[in-house]
């Protein structure tokens, strides 16, 4: 997506000029982002979603006559439970629906402007009138767009960030809005991390969030030194030949804890190198979530109709599949690709080709060498890549 081009559903403005103004800064309303927009999933859908093993949701119920009462029921959620709802004011949310509906991956697609290492997913949730789950912040960028129905939203700028005790949600104690607007279809609204926001539904509504990965620094540096344990082989033992007599056996002293030092100086210098922070990079940011596993055909094609196949219909990645590159490596799904020198470098371009579009058209796949046609079968089969 070209980032100096005017967008609709950024208010006028250009990729560019949004970052630069409002990105992680300050909120935007936009009136009729999404023009005649078409949902995604329905009300049914979601409901029928909502149930399923695969799929993360939720049930959100504010009980009646109480501030700071709620409950929460985490999915699969049966149709029971909503049976019993039909008195109460609730939402029910499920998150990763790009993962389940093409036209949901469709709108992600829209915020490409944004590199997908940083996208996280599109949630939806639909309210009955009243429904919402309270005034809380989020640690993240996040895009709220209306989809059905109307939402009235308060933001604050507030400090003031402490939360209620002893509920299962994250909400705010001490709630003030600064600003008010009601939200019908196609409306949307920015918020940068950290901004205090409140919706309740006005009627019936379905409102789609459009979240943006924000790794915690802990989560991150774990994440790294697991990577290091497997990546690194540390050589040699702990020595001290210039051990010296010690009238205190019970002391750790510097001198011992420089020979370790010494020893962990050989992982600090590996994580100083380009590659290596390349491949931590590549496989961190495409590493699945927990809970998603992908489904291999269940017909495998021989070589040679998998290549009349993906010559003639072109492939697409899986909707849940992530594949990055970094520089002349590729990532996918938590793993490097592997490719030889030759190879990636005569088709590198039709690579980074799919990890920007998530496609290739039946031409562009013709060009590519056996080698890639070769490693695109091995993808297929594991239900990473699909053929259109």
């Amino acid at each position: 997506m070209k980032k100096n081009v005017a967008l609709t559903h950024l208010n006028g403005l250009t990729p560019a000029k949004f970052l630069r103004d409002y990105w992680q800064k300050k909120p935007l309303l936009i009136r009729n982002a999404f023009a005649d927009f078409e949902a995604p999933l329905t009300q049914a859908e979601i409901i029928e979603l909502a149930g399923r093993e695969e799929a993360e949701s939720r049930v959100i119920t504010k009980l009646e006559g109480s501030k700071s009462r709620w409950e929460m029921h985490q999915g699969p959620i049966s149709k029971k439970l909503f049976g019993t709802l039909k008195n109460s004011a609730w939402t029910v949310l499920v998150q990763d629906t790009q993962h389940f509906s093409r036209e949901a991956h469709e709108l992600l697609q829209r915020f490409s402007f944004i590199p997908h290492a940083r996208i996280d997913d599109l949630m939806v949730s639909y309210a009955v009138k009243g429904g919402g789950v309270g005034p809380h912040f989020d640690s993240y960028d996040v895009f709220l767009l209306q989809g059905a129905g109307e939402r009235r939203w308060q933001i604050s700028a507030q400090s003031d960030l402490s939360l209620v005790p002893d509920v299962p949600l994250k909400i705010l104690a001490n709630f003030k809005p600064e600003q008010e607007w009601l939200l019908k279809a196609g409306d949307m609204l920015y918020l940068p991390p950290g901004y205090a926001h409140h919706g309740v539904a006005e009627t019936d509504c379905i409102t789609w969030s459009i979240g943006f990965r924000a790794p915690g620094a802990a989560e991150i540096t774990y994440d790294f030194l697991d990577f290091l344990r497997d990546e690194l082989s540390p050589v040699g033992l702990y020595k001290d030949s210039d051990l010296a007599a010690t009238e205190a056996p019970g002391g750790i002293d510097r001198d011992m804890q420089a020979r370790l030092a010494q020893i962990l100086a050989q992982a600090t210098k590996a994580a100083s190198e380009p590659d290596m922070m390349k491949r931590f990079a590549g496989r961190f940011f495409t590493e699945p979530k927990s809970h998603i596993y992908f489904d291999a055909p269940e017909k495998k094609l021989s070589t040679r109709t998998f290549l009349q196949k993906i010559c003639a219909n072109g492939v697409e990645l899986d909707l849940k599949t992530k594949f990055l590159f970094v520089d002349n490596m590729f990532f996918m799904n938590g793993d490097e690709l592997e490719m030889s020198p030759d190879v990636a470098k005569k088709d590198r371009p039709m690579w980074r080709a799919l990890a920007n579009t998530r496609t290739l058209a039946p031409r562009d796949v013709a060009q590519l060498s056996p080698a890639s046609h070769m490693l695109l079968q091995n993808l297929v089969a594991n239900g990473y890549v699909q053929i259109l």
